[in-house]
């Protein structure tokens, strides 16, 4: 069975329709009630089962309780996909008052490793699993549009990355998507807020969630990836992206 969080719309909302085309059974985990109430629908639309789970994923006990729910429900915890995250919107770094961009880096990175544990933990028990991040082409390259969130992603990247191991000592294996900009409703957001002549987000042609979704996937099916992180570009084959050796 498959957890994904941030499913209430998106890339969370693309990847849960898709594995449960590719036959999972999912939780939708979201605190948008009303977009995972429509994540749903669409998963039972397709003869899916699924069912919705109200979380903050920045809380350590609602990320317990929301695995412990998947588990008692489906009997264990296969494919977990952290996705929830935000951007930092305006005013950018350094003018961004602390709380918000506090607010980006606790769920963009620290609710990830808080979630990646507790699926850890999860997946030990069933014998072995896959998680896949949400990270960002701006956690691969400087993001001068949003410092913070680039920041956030470059972490989930390593963070990904250093559990490479994970695949040999307990049969898990950690990998990451790092999309352009994608056609989300954050996106949108964010440049109808833009002021005239701001920089906005210039990362290539906008990537449709779907395009995404089918590099989780991806990453679900390849035995042989563990801790790599995989470019995903609009109208491009998916791409890995290796770690820059020292010299």
């Amino acid at each position: 069975m498959a957890l994904v969080t941030g499913a209430a719309s998106g890339i969370g909302r693309a990847t849960a329709v898709l594995l449960a085309k590719e036959g999972a059974r999912v939780v939708v985990a979201d605190v948008d009630d009303e977009g995972s109430a429509e994540t749903i629908g669409l998963i039972k639309s397709l003869g899916g089962e699924a069912f919705s789970f109200h979380a903050d994923v920045t809380d350590p006990e609602q990320c317990r309780a929301m695995v412990a729910a998947a588990e008692q429900a489906y009997g264990g915890l296969d494919i977990l996909h952290n996705n929830a995250g935000i951007i930092t919107m305006r005013p950018r770094y350094p003018d961004a008052e602390l709380e918000r961009w506090m607010k980006t880096f606790v769920l963009n990175l620290q609710a990830v490793i808080l979630g990646t544990q507790v699926g850890i933990e999860a997946m030990s028990r069933r014998g072995g699993g896959v998680i896949v991040q949400s990270a960002s082409i701006a956690g691969l390259i400087p993001y001068p549009t949003d410092p913070i969130y680039g920041a956030t992603k470059a972490g989930v990247v390593n963070f990904t990355r250093s559990l490479a191991p994970l695949r040999e000592e307990r049969n898990i294996r950690v990998n990451c998507v790092c999309p352009g900009v994608v056609d989300t409703p954050m996106v949108t957001r964010a440049r109808q807020q833009a002021p005239d002549g701001a920089p906005t987000m210039q990362l290539g042609a906008l990537i449709a969630p779907e395009h995404v979704a089918d590099a989780v996937v991806m990453l679900v099916r390849d035995e042989s990836l563990a801790g790599k992180a995989v470019l995903v570009r609009a109208g491009q084959p998916h791409k890995i992206v290796e770690a820059a050796a020292l010299a």
